[in-house]
C-alpha cells in the first residue's frame, strides 16, 4: 500500500513539474505570436489556478471545520441527551473558536431553537425575526452546508462570512445547524493580497452576478450585469464552469478568466487590462524558465512530504476519537476485516468485549461534564496499557467501548475482561481536587463459524446487558447455547 502511495505521489510530482514546464514553454512561444492570446488563454487561467489553490488552503478550511463539528459525537449526544448542560456546548464552541482562530462559532438546536454561541446562549430563533431567516433556510435546504454573508448575531456591527452546516442524529434526522464564521474584512484583506501579488483584479460573484467578495480597494460595480463592456458577457460567465472573455471598457481592452468554485457555489473572477499584461509578460517570461527549474526541484522534494503528512493527519482525524484517542466506530469495518481475515487464515479464535461505565450519567450530573471527559480519557489510557498492541480498542458511543481480541478464545477473553474490570475498580481518578472511582460492566463473546461482525457485536452487547441487569461491575460470558440469558 505504501509503495502505491509513493508511486502515486512521485507520479503526481512529475505531472505537476511537467505541467509547469509545459505551460512556461507554451507561454513563452505564444507570447511571440500574440500577447492577447497568451493572456486570455494561458496566463489568466494559470493565475486563477494559483489563486484557487490558495483559496482551498485559506478559505475552504472553515468548511472542513464546520463539517467536523457537524459529525462530532459530543454535539449529537449532547442534543439527544436533552441539552441539559448548556455550559458544555458553550465551552465546546469557545474551544473551536480559539483553537481554529475563527471569529465566531455557533449551534442552533432544532429541538429547543436555542442559539448557542461561544459567549453563551444568545436567543431563541424565531420565524418572525428577520435576523433568523438564515436558520429556517438551512432547515429546509438539501445540501449539507451553505456559505452566507450576514451580520453576526453576537455583534450586529460585524459583517461575517458564515459556514452553516446541517447536523443530523445517528439515524439521519435533522437536529440543528452548526458552524463557524470569518470576518469579511479579513477575507477582503486576503483578496487585496491576491490583487497586489498577482497585479490583477480578483473577486467573487454569486450565480446572480452579484459581487460577493472583493479586495478593499475594489471600486467597480456590485453586479457584473451593470459593468461597462462586461454586462453582455454576464450570461456566458454565469452558465459556464470556466470561461475566458475579452471585452472593451473606456477605450481599453480587458481580459477576464472565470471559474466556478463548487464549495462556495460562487465564481472566481480574475481580470487584467491589456497594457498591464504586456508589461507583466515581458518581465516574467524571461524569468519563467529559470524559475521553473528551481520550482521543479522543490516540488519533487516537497510533494511527497506534503501529501504524506496531510494524508496522515486526515486519516488520524477520521479514524481516532478526539477525546479518548481510541479508534472510532467509523473505521471498525476496515480494521475488523483485517483481523478477521487473519483469524480465518490462521484458524485462531476471535473474541469481543463490550463494556461501558456504570452510572456514568450520575458522574456527569454530580461532578460535571469536564470531569466525565477526564474519566473517559483516563479510563481509555488505563485500558490501553492492559491490552496487547494487536488488540483493537474502539469508542463505540458515549461511555460504551469495544475491544476486539485476535487469537483469543472465550476463556482468555474472560480473563482479560476480568483483569481490566479489577484494574478499573481499583482506579481513582482525580480532577480539580475531586476523587472519582468508577466501575465497568462487561459482556464477552467469541465469533463462531459463519458468523458476521454484527452477530458478534450483538452477542457481546447482549452479554453486557445481562451484566448490568445482574448488578453491574461484573464480566458476563455468553451462555452455553450461545445466547445470554437474564
Amino acid at each position: 500500500m505504501w509503495n502505491k502511495k509513493i508511486r502515486f505521489m512521485l507520479l503526481l510530482a512529475v505531472l505537476l513539474v511537467f505541467g509547469f514546464l509545459f505551460t512556461s514553454f507554451v507561454s513563452y512561444f505564444t507570447a511571440h505570436k500574440s500577447i492577447s492570446t497568451q493572456l486570455a488563454e494561458t496566463t489568466l487561467p494559470l493565475t486563477s489556478d494559483n489563486i484557487y489553490s490558495e483559496i482551498q488552503r485559506d478559505l475552504l478550511r472553515p468548511i472542513f471545520i464546520s463539517s467536523m463539528m457537524a459529525k462530532d459525537t459530543f454535539v449529537r449526544d449532547w442534543v439527544l441527551n436533552g441539552e441539559d448542560d448548556e455550559d458544555a456546548i458553550v465551552r465546546y464552541l469557545k474551544e473551536i473558536q480559539i483553537y481554529y482562530g475563527t471569529v465566531t462559532s455557533f449551534f442552533v438546536s432544532e429541538i429547543s431553537r436555542k442559539y448557542y454561541h461561544s459567549s453563551g446562549v444568545l436567543k431563541t430563533v424565531s420565524k418572525l425575526d428577520k435576523q433568523d431567516r438564515w436558520y429556517f433556510r438551512v432547515q429546509k435546504m438539501r445540501q449539507e452546508y451553505e456559505i452566507n454573508v450576514d451580520t453576526d448575531t453576537a455583534d450586529r456591527t460585524s459583517l461575517t462570512i458564515f459556514i452553516n452546516h446541517r447536523v443530523y442524529d445517528y439515524v439521519g434526522k435533522y437536529i440543528g445547524a452548526i458552524g463557524v464564521g470569518l470576518a469579511v474584512d479579513t477575507v477582503q484583506k486576503l483578496m487585496e493580497y491576491y490583487k497586489n501579488r498577482y497585479d490583477r483584479q480578483v473577486y467573487f460573484i454569486d450565480k446572480q452576478g452579484i459581487v460577493t467578495l472583493h479586495a478593499i480597494s475594489y471600486t467597480d460595480e456590485e453586479n457584473i450585469h451593470h459593468m461597462k463592456g462586461l454586462s453582455r458577457f454576464a450570461a456566458k460567465i454565469l452558465t459556464s464552469p470556466s470561461s475566458s472573455i475579452v471585452y472593451k471598457k473606456d477605450g481599453g481592452k480587458y481580459y477576464l478568466n472565470s471559474r466556478f468554485v463548487p464549495e462556495f457555489s460562487w465564481y472566481l473572477i480574475v481580470s487584467q487590462q491589456e497594457d498591464e499584461a504586456e508589461l507583466r509578460i515581458q518581465k516574467s517570461l524571461t524569468v519563467n524558465l529559470g524559475v521553473s527549474l528551481v520550482i521543479s526541484v522543490v516540488i519533487i522534494i516537497l510533494v511527497n512530504l506534503i501529501i504524506a503528512g496531510y494524508q496522515k493527519r486526515l486519516e488520524s482525524m477520521a479514524a481516532t476519537d478526539k477525546l479518548t484517542g481510541t479508534a472510532n466506530r467509523q473505521v471498525f469495518d476496515v480494521l475488523f476485516r483485517q483481523v478477521h481475515s487473519q483469524s480465518k487464515r490462521r484458524k485462531t479464535p476471535l473474541s469481543a468485549i463490550m463494556f461501558d461505565l456504570d452510572y456514568f450519567k450520575e458522574i456527569n450530573d454530580t461532578y460535571g461534564h469536564p470531569t466525565g471527559d477526564v474519566v473517559l480519557k483516563r479510563l481509555a489510557q488505563t485500558i490501553t496499557q492492559r491490552i496487547r498492541e494487536s488488540d483493537l480498542f474502539f469508542r463505540w458511543g458515549g461511555e460504551e467501548f469495544l475491544i476486539i481480541l485476535p487469537d483469543s478464545d472465550i476463556d482468555r477473553a474472560c480473563r482479560v475482561a476480568e483483569k481490566i474490570r479489577k484494574t478499573v475498580e481499583e482506579l481513582v481518578i482525580t480532577f480539580s481536587g475531586k476523587a472519582v472511582s468508577v466501575t465497568i460492566s462487561m459482556g464477552v463473546a467469541t465469533m463462531s463459524d459463519g458468523e458476521t461482525p454484527d452477530n458478534l457485536i450483538a452477542r457481546s452487547d447482549e452479554a453486557l446487558y445481562v451484566a448490568k441487569k445482574n448488578g453491574r461491575n461484573r464480566v458476563e460470558p455468553p451462555s452455553p447455547d450461545g445466547h445470554n440469558k437474564e
